[in-house]
């Protein structure tokens, strides 16, 4: 009889996980178009989930894996703007509904220890065993209290494009 109810909760589980999606290697970039210097990084390090059933998505990222053009840039961004020491993680969660037909997802974005509530218009296609996500939005630095000196102020734009690509494996 245990092996019974074993077996039946192995199905159950295993059903319940087939509406999941995941990866490790989503890719999030951003740009800062100023009058000096555009700015530009990227992450291929982000962790992604998404639940078909109950339509949550969530994203994750260390600030840190943000690779820049420039390394002195790179520093900066880490030490002096995110100060990704003391918020070493960046993060999204919400869920997916529809605007017409495009994809909406509309939920809370943390970055630099703030929150604030995002909608988000992008593409989510689904194939047999995977989902694509692509999204651009824009983000205001005052949003998230990140600071821009006055003496760089024409070096970093107040209005930063991000892009989000990925490819979610089902589990």
């Amino acid at each position: 009889m245990n092996k019974i109810i074993f077996f039946i909760l192995l199905l159950y589980s295993s059903n319940l996980y087939s509406q999941r999606f995941i990866t490790k290697q989503a890719e999030i970039s951003f740009f800062s178009e100023a009058p000096i210097e555009d700015i530009s990084a990227r992450n291929n390090k982000v962790s992604a989930v998404y639940d078909a059933e109950t339509k949550q998505l969530v994203f994750q990222l260390n600030i840190s894996d943000f690779i820049f053009p420039k390394p002195l840039m790179q520093e900066h961004f880490n030490e002096n703007y995110l100060e990704s020491d003391k918020f070493p993680k960046a993060s999204f969660s919400g869920n997916i509904g529809k605007l017409n037909k495009v994809s909406l997802a509309t939920g809370t974005l943390k970055i630099h220890g703030e929150s604030n509530e995002v909608d988000v218009k992008g593409s989510l296609v689904k194939s047999d065993d995977s989902i694509m996500i692509d999204a651009t939005f824009t983000i205001q630095l005052k949003d998230y209290k990140i600071k821009i000196p006055k003496i760089v102020m024409y070096n970093i734009a107040e209005e930063i494009e991000v892009t989000v690509k990925a490819k979610l494996k089902e589990i």
